[in-house]
């Protein structure tokens, strides 16, 4: 050939495939010898390769019509040597397939691990064609690089179950080096099915993977994530996969072992000592059990979407009936002159005085300082401006000058009496007082928007890389119950929180119609609306009603992808409810003394801004722990002080430093050494020492347990704060004497119910981004309302419905009072 043109590709090739097919093959059964032969399935071969003899075998087969058919190629070699692998090509009509053994896979910190048998399912051949069988032919070619014989195994099989089908289990075994993978056909009536993957065992770490019909398939651990949608399993895992999704109509289910443990939770193995590959294939073989079943039809979609909707919908229709029978009530006896608060309306629009509707008991203590208190009622500041005008244009902006009159008497001396009254601390213009209440309103919507708007942005961005990379475990779904619907991987998950929005805009328009009747009463200068009951201020009513309908949103946004990261999104606005409900409770007997919306809000921000240091920094950091609880007591402890004191507390004294500890020390002497047996203010040093109490035990509980839910940790310090002084408000408000409306012990009645049942729910733990994706899958449950939602979806419903009822106790429960002079109504 000196000299002339090079041969022709194609002629090498025959000529290299020639000389290949001559050499001497091995004899069935032992050594080389023998003349070349087409390989025989499902017979063991044996022999040796070196650097000048490399083996050839052919497998030719034939196809049935309309028969996928599947061959698995087994091989093992005795030799350890990593340096000279031997090297396995399968070639195939439309593809090849090669691999090396020993077979490495790599662990974490860059640990190997050597595999001598491995065995491969080859990418199937096409249906034949339905006029007839065809011929299908496999060459299998084994060489290596080593100057010396490495003895081999080869074992060439068709797969007689490699098609699976429609709710029969199917049972397998897996290694890294030896996966698995079938083939599965959508049929013709179903357009969405559920792979359901369960195994005894735990470990060794799995990945469950869906593919589409195309060669090569990636069925190894380095390159399983490289096409289809998978995630890691131990016990269990669920894959939900539509028929849109694939234009074939079918796709390959591919289950591949990792050769270790780490991804799913388990531990890393110290060392590799000695000669421990040959044994390795055993310990790291799993069994497995398929199953494919239909997922539910689109008709169920619209069922849900329709029970979503309509069962909060009844709620505006109760509401509706409730409004109209509660004005017809009223028209009826404000037509015969029997009007009486049991009515319950909250807002009194008769003209009539009620002498007798004071109760007897509404001293709130044996000596009446009402005579004292320095307000006269009839009056009062509130009567001075006109009485409607209460806008915003004729307001003046609130700052270091308190609109109190102090002519009639010092602020620091009514507050800090023994027995306060809400005239003492009602004294405030009206229209000062309910701007600031308003600016509650206003600050929640910019916080909202200016909140929800990068969330949104952030949830759609973690769906989009969960649909492009197919990673599924980036979100931890309940996938045993996760229903698609578009991008949206989980949407019944998002469904189930339209509630909290729809009962937060309801709750809107309640507060609204009370607000409306309000003015009106306002506007026909009803003494009542001026002089008695509780101050009308519903700036902070509006504030809950739009947190409420932000948890809706945000919890939905939570739920496009659950996870570690952003977990945050789901508790924001249940901190600022908590909080909300616990200012409105206080405001409610303390109008001219309550805390101004920025404090409010800036409080919240402290609050969340710890919540993702806590994400963050809580797992593992103990300094952050002494920290925080070093925090939460002092914040306590400043807390109890300006509630005992009624905010008039304040360290002053000479102009040197020793004096403000001089007067901080006389305080402490005076108020906690002489009066312990007897406090000055009873009913408050006995509510703030039980909530001390519970707040150091939460720091404490936090400081030795350290949870990792940190921001469910912070959750229920607010709700037991709240339920606290709820319980405390209540006991004293029947200990006054004062009545429970039917109203009002409806909702506290149905909001006890509605979230006994809802925590039940909370607490069916379906998930858990505490853990690896793996094994919070262990967790995952079925369906368990419609078919549709799952346990988690049902803890939405009834947490929507149990914070509405609570809304409205906090709405309804002191219109016993709106026929009580404000002289008569105890502070506590």
């Amino acid at each position: 050939m000196a000299g002339g043109a090079p041969p022709a590709p194609g002629a090498l090739l025959c000529a290299l495939l020639w000389a290949a097919a001559a050499a001497p093959a091995p004899a069935p059964g032992g050594g080389p010898g023998g003349s070349p032969a087409p390989g025989a399935f499902g017979r063991l071969y044996r022999g040796a390769v070196n650097i000048s003899a490399e083996r050839l075998y052919a497998f030719a087969y034939r196809s049935q019509p309309g028969q996928v058919d599947a061959v698995r190629v087994y091989v093992n070699s005795s030799s350890e040597n990593l340096q000279y692998p031997v090297l396995f090509v399968v070639r195939q009509q439309k593809g090849v397939l090669s691999w090396q053994v020993p077979l490495i896979f790599r662990g974490l910190y860059q640990r190997t691990y050597n595999y001598q048998e491995v065995s491969r399912t080859l990418c199937p051949s096409e249906p034949a064609p339905e006029t007839g069988p065809s011929e299908q032919i496999i060459f299998v070619d084994i060489a290596s690089m080593a100057p010396f014989n490495i003895a081999y195994e080869l074992l060439v099989t068709r797969l007689e179950s490699f098609q699976l089908e429609t709710n029969k289990p199917f049972n397998f075994t897996a290694s890294p080096s030896q996966p698995q993978y079938f083939l599965y056909k959508f049929p013709q009536d179903v357009d969405s099915v559920i792979i359901k993957v369960v195994s005894d065992a735990v470990y060794p770490c799995s990945v469950v993977s869906v593919q589409d019909i195309v060669c090569p398939v990636y069925d190894l651990d380095h390159n399983v994530e490289f096409n289809g949608v998978y995630q890691s399993m131990t016990k269990q895992a669920a894959i939900t996969v539509q028929r849109k999704d694939f234009p074939g109509e079918q796709f390959f289910v591919v289950f591949v072992i990792k050769p270790e443990d780490y991804a799913c939770g388990g531990s890393v193995p110290s060392s590799i000592h000695g000669n421990v590959n040959r044994t390795w294939n055993l310990q790291r073989t799993k069994n497995l059990q398929v199953t494919i079943v239909p997922s539910i039809k689109r008709s169920v979609y619209i069922q849900a979407m329709f029970f979503s909707f309509l069962s909060f919908l009844s709620f505006y229709l109760g509401s509706v009936v409730v409004a109209f029978v509660h004005y017809i009530r009223v028209r009826r006896k404000a037509s015969s002159g029997r009007l009486s608060p049991e009515d319950g309306s909250g807002i009194m629009t008769s003209s009539h005085p009620i002498t007798s509707s004071t109760p007897e008991g509404s001293s709130y203590g044996a000596i009446d300082e009402s005579s004292s208190s320095g307000g006269r009622q009839l009056s009062s500041p509130e009567r001075g401006p006109p009485v409607g005008s209460d806008t915003d244009s004729s307001v003046e902006e609130e700052s270091d000058f308190d609109t109190m009159p102090e002519i009639e008497s010092d602020k620091n001396v009514i507050r800090t009496k023994v027995f306060l009254y809400l005239s003492d601390l009602s004294r405030k213009d009206r229209r000062i007082v309910s701007k600031k209440y308003k600016i509650y309103f206003w600050n929640i919507i910019t916080i909202a928007v200016f909140y929800a708007l990068p969330v949104i942005q952030l949830v759609i961005t973690y769906q989009t890389v969960v649909n492009v990379t197919g990673n599924q475990d980036i979100c931890y779904y309940n996938f045993l119950c996760a229903h698609p619907l578009g991008v949206l991987s989980a949407f019944n998950n998002i469904l189930s929180n339209v509630g909290h929005t729809l009962l937060g805009f309801l709750f809107l328009l309640i507060v609204l119609r009370r607000d409306i009747l309000h003015r009106r009463a306002m506007e026909m200068k009803d003494v009542y609306t001026l002089d008695y009951g509780i101050p009308k201020h519903f700036g902070l009513f509006y504030a809950m009603g739009i947190a409420l309908m932000m948890e809706g949103v945000l919890s939905a946004c939570y739920h496009v992808c659950p996870n570690y990261s952003n977990f945050q999104f789901d508790t924001s606005f249940m901190y600022m409810i908590a909080g909300l409900c616990m200012l409105k409770l206080y405001q409610t007997r303390h109008p001219d003394i309550n805390a101004s919306a920025y404090s409010a809000y800036a409080s919240f921000a402290v609050v969340i801004c710890l919540a993702v240091l806590g994400v963050v920094f809580g797992k593992n950091g103990m300094w952050f722990w002494v920290i925080f609880s070093m925090i939460h007591v002092l914040a306590s402890l400043a807390l109890s002080t300006q509630i005992y004191y009624m905010g008039r507390f304040k360290i002053d004294g000479p102009d040197s430093d020793l004096g403000i500890f001089r007067r901080a020390a006389m305080v402490l002497y005076t108020d906690c050494i002489q009066q312990c047996s007897r406090p000055m203010y009873m009913d408050r040093m006995v509510l703030l020492i039980v909530g001390n109490l519970v707040n150091w035990s939460f720091a404490i509980f936090g400081l030795v347990y350290r949870p990792r839910d940190f921001a469910s940790y912070i959750l229920g310090i607010f709700i037991c704060n709240l339920l606290l002084y709820l319980a405390f408000y209540i006991i004293m408000k029947l200990r006054s004497s004062e009545k429970l409306l039917p109203i009002p012990l409806f909702c506290i009645v149905a909001t006890a119910v509605v979230w006994a049942a809802a925590l039940y729910f909370f607490f069916q733990t379906l998930s858990s981004w505490e853990e690896t994706p793996a094994e919070s899958r262990e967790k995952n449950r079925p369906c368990i309302l419609l078919g549709f939602f799952d346990d988690h979806d049902v803890w939405h419903f009834l947490s929507a419905a149990a914070l509405f009822f609570s809304f409205l106790v906090l709405l309804t429960l002191d219109d016993d009072l709106d026929t009580v002079r404000r002289d008569k109504i105890p502070v506590f």
